[in-house]
């Protein structure tokens, strides 16, 4: 579990001011929580992101009683990419939550050096499971991925003991397929310039050296 010191947020100042000072606004909230605005260190919020995502349980300290958390929304600069503001979901202890985890992959396939083709299908699910053994990431092993068909779902990925799999069981997260080279069709050649085309007799036309052919049936 990450902790992050955290401070009362004076509403007399503004998102501008708290930023130029080195901070970040944010709230909390929860089912049974009021929400409250915050104010965090921008650059430690910034790390902090980084490491935990929306998946890792985040201890809120310092001006209030500590919090744990999970990262709800984050609002980001359109053109510096940096943090601008954050939403903290609390938890109710002993109570499981919904979220969505990604899916990491691990290992090399056989299939794909024998030339086939691993299709990523899925790259998270959704589950519902005791804020104490939220995974951060669900890893799922494609070293046993040999032949064309073999296929991984969601069924067959290990959960911890208490959460429970709100995705399709049988949504196919990876699997294999043959590898087919396109083919690509050649043009039709272009005639040289200054070629022309051979030229069709007219009917009844004289051939060279000879007399007019008679038509057939005449």
């Amino acid at each position: 579990m990450l902790t992050l010191e955290v401070a009362m947020r004076d509403m007399k100042e503004s998102p501008e001011e708290i930023r130029v000072r080195g901070a970040m606004p944010a709230v909390f909230y929860g089912a049974k929580e009021p929400s409250t605005p915050i104010v965090i260190n921008a650059r430690k919020m910034a790390s902090t992101w980084k490491e935990a995502g929306e998946t890792t349980v985040i201890s809120l300290t310092g001006a209030v009683e500590t919090k744990e958390s999970l990262i709800r929304d984050v609002q980001f600069h359109p053109v510096t990419g940096s943090l601008l503001h954050v939403d903290f979901y609390v938890l109710e202890k002993g109570k499981k939550v919904e979220l969505a985890v990604p899916i990491e992959f691990s290992g090399t396939a056989p299939a794909e050096r024998a030339g086939h083709v691993v299709v990523k299908s899925l790259h998270e699910i959704e589950i519902e499971v005791l804020p104490a053994e939220l995974p951060r990431e669900l890893v799922v092993d494609i070293s046993k991925l040999e032949n064309v068909g073999d296929r991984i779902t969601v069924a067959d990925i290990v959960l911890p003991p208490s959460a429970e799999l709100k995705t399709n069981p049988e949504e196919v997260v990876v699997s294999v397929a043959e590898f087919k080279e396109e083919k690509i069709e050649e043009p039709a050649p272009i005639p040289a310039e200054g070629a022309t085309a051979p030229e069709v007799a007219a009917e009844g036309a004289t051939p060279e050296g000879g007399e007019p052919q008679e038509k057939q049936g005449e």
